[in-house]
């Protein structure tokens, strides 16, 4: 049986930040998750003022949706790109996808790959899961599946669920990487802990090609793999924390 799952699409921005820098940040980032924006730009305002990036990007966020404020795409424009300018990954993302998008900047498909690219590398997840979408698709570079497993396989590692579907479909087609249905499965097991509900139905269509020997193998290995990312992910946050 034919599997009928498409490869996911481009991640959208979040609100949240990779980092949070200072308790003011913090706090403003809380204000404007529960939609108190006014409080929200209090805290940021100041942050901006001082060129602090994570707060440039925040606001750029505000003035893009109208949040407390006249919508104005130019001025989160100019903010998104003061933030960019410091390499700050969020923002390097978001710049990307307006540039995909060609709405509040004239599209331009190798600039928003060349943006994204940026924060990919910057171990976000994801934009190392975009960037995968982009090398598949041949979206402002040369389709390259091998290339967009192996930005799956990063943001995979980074327990990012859209990313650990892509990749099980990918080893599900061996576009990229040796075809393997137990790869394949072994992926949608991950996603599906993460509770990515395609993943289920894409698992149980792999079980159904597998032996009992196969699945049982496939589970341990799969169970491993999850274990391996929980616990680095824990010593990022350590890291950082």
């Amino acid at each position: 049986m034919m599997k009928k799952f498409a490869l996911l699409t481009l991640s959208i921005a979040l609100f949240t930040p990779s980092f949070a820098y200072s308790a003011d940040l913090d706090l403003g980032i809380y204000e404007l998750n529960r939609g108190e924006f006014k409080a929200a730009i209090a805290e940021f305002e100041p942050l901006v003022a001082q060129e602090y990036a994570p707060a440039q990007y925040q606001m750029g966020i505000i003035y893009l949706n109208g949040y407390g404020v006249i919508k104005n795409e130019k001025k989160a424009l100019e903010l998104f790109n003061l933030a960019a300018a410091q390499n700050y990954p969020d923002a390097l993302f978001q710049l990307s996808l307006l540039y995909s998008a060609g709405d509040v900047v004239k599209q331009d498909l190798k600039t928003a790959y060349a943006l994204m690219e940026k924060a990919a590398n910057q171990d976000l997840p994801r934009a190392q899961f975009n960037l995968g979408v982009m090398l598949y698709n041949g979206e402002g570079v040369t389709r390259n599946y091998l290339q967009a497993s192996r930005w799956y396989q990063k943001a995979a590692d980074q327990n990012y669920a859209l990313a650990q579907f892509n990749l099980a479909l990918m080893y599900y087609d061996g576009k990229g990487v040796a075809k393997s249905t137990e790869m394949s499965y072994i992926w949608n097991i991950i996603a599906a802990k993460n509770g990515y509900r395609k993943a289920e139905q894409s698992r149980d269509m792999d079980e159904r090609n597998l032996s009992v020997d196969q699945i049982k193998s496939a589970r341990e290995k799969a169970d491993a793999i999850y274990r391996k990312i929980i616990e680095q992910r824990e010593l990022r946050n350590r890291r950082l924390s």
